[in-house]
This record gives C-alpha cells, sequence and structure tokens, in this order.
C-alpha cells in the first residue's frame, strides 16, 4: 500500500507547452539549442547561475536579444494550471491518507511566471498542500540524478517501496523504479493527474 506521493510539477499540475521556447526563438534566428546552450540551462536549473549570469549568456551569445525578449521566450513553456487540480491536491492534503511531495527541475525565471500565472494566492495555496516542496535549483540537483531522489526518501524517513513517484519524462520514472519505488509516467493531454486513483488503483 502506498503511503508517500511524490509529485512532478510541470505537465502533471501546470500545464507545459515544451515547443514555444523554441518557436519564439525561431524568430530570432535560433533554430537549435546546441550542447552549451544545454549545459547553461541545467546550470541554471541546478542552481549554479543567477537568474541575470544566465540571461547574460544568451545576449552575449545572440545580440539580437534583449532581457524582455528572452524571458519572453524562455517563459512562454508555462501556460495554465486548471482549478480542478488544485482543488483536488488540497482535498487530498486535507484528507491526511497520504504524505505529499513536489520534486521538480525548475528556475527562478519559471517559479516567477507560474505565480504570475496562477497568482500568488494561489500558488500559496497549492505549495501549503504538501510536506515538502523541492525544487532543483534549491537542491543544486536536478533529476533524473539518483541523488535528487535519494535526498527526499532519506529527509523524510521514506520506505521506497511504499512510495509513488508521478513524472511524465520517462528518464525519470525508469531511474526511480531501480530505487524500488512505484511509479506512474504520466501521459499528459491523454492522462490527468485527478484521475490518480482509478487508472492506479492496484497501489491504493
Amino acid at each position: 500500500m502506498i503511503e508517500n506521493i511524490i509529485f512532478d510539477f510541470g505537465d502533471v499540475f501546470i500545464d507545459l507547452d515544451k515547443k514555444a521556447p523554441t518557436e519564439y526563438f525561431s524568430r530570432f534566428d535560433i533554430h537549435e539549442i546546441d550542447d552549451e546552450m544545454k549545459q547553461w540551462n541545467i546550470n541554471y536549473e541546478m542552481g549554479q547561475l543567477s537568474t541575470n549570469a544566465f540571461i547574460e549568456h544568451y545576449l552575449h551569445r545572440f545580440p539580437r536579444l534583449n532581457h524582455i525578449s528572452f524571458s519572453t521566450a524562455w517563459n512562454s513553456m508555462i501556460q495554465y494550471f486548471p482549478q480542478q487540480r488544485l482543488d483536488w491536491i488540497k482535498e487530498l492534503s486535507k484528507s491526511r491518507k497520504y504524505r505529499l511531495f513536489l520534486l521538480s527541475n525548475t528556475n527562478d525565471l519559471h517559479i516567477e511566471q507560474v505565480m504570475k500565472n496562477m497568482d500568488k494566492s494561489r500558488f500559496i495555496q497549492f505549495k501549503s498542500a504538501f510536506e515538502g516542496f523541492y525544487l532543483s535549483q534549491d537542491l543544486k540537483l536536478r533529476k533524473p540524478n539518483p541523488e535528487i531522489f535519494e535526498h527526499v526518501l532519506k529527509e523524510n524517513g521514506l520506505k521506497p517501496q511504499k512510495t509513488l513517484f508521478i513524472d511524465d519524462v520517462p528518464e525519470n520514472t525508469q531511474v526511480v523504479e531501480k530505487l524500488s519505488m512505484h511509479t506512474w509516467n504520466i501521459k499528459p493531454g491523454k492522462e490527468d493527474i485527478t484521475q490518480l486513483f482509478s487508472i492506479k488503483k492496484e497501489l491504493f
């Protein structure tokens, strides 16, 4: 029986359009993300770069960009947080049947945009539903590094065999399975987090 649930954030609770930044950057003749840029993005998500330093990297590399156009492009993937998902997690938290945690690869710019899209009050309600709210930028680790999952398990005394991890990225759930945790590789657009107890009923 599951006692603990660890949730991803993007495309689990808040909708993402992962193609939007690429489409926006193409307006500035930026058509692909090379290895150097991917490493900048990873370093930023791990809290190894300040927001200003991260943006300046891009502006130096692509002079047609400015702070506003870069931030708009970078944040364009952040979409909507449906009210029914917020209501669902609040009710689940209120029931006290499970220990709830959030574990997300994210960064300051995206979190700021999330709060704008949701409004600060709804974001606080969401955050308050979880016993632990773990962000890669704070932990200096990111999924799928096994250490980030082990950190959450150890810090909270969670037994892997009694823990369910929910994420839309297969690489993340594959790593977690090797740690003896249960997983749900949720499929955005086809499955919804509010269907948890029907889709994964065998675990409960």
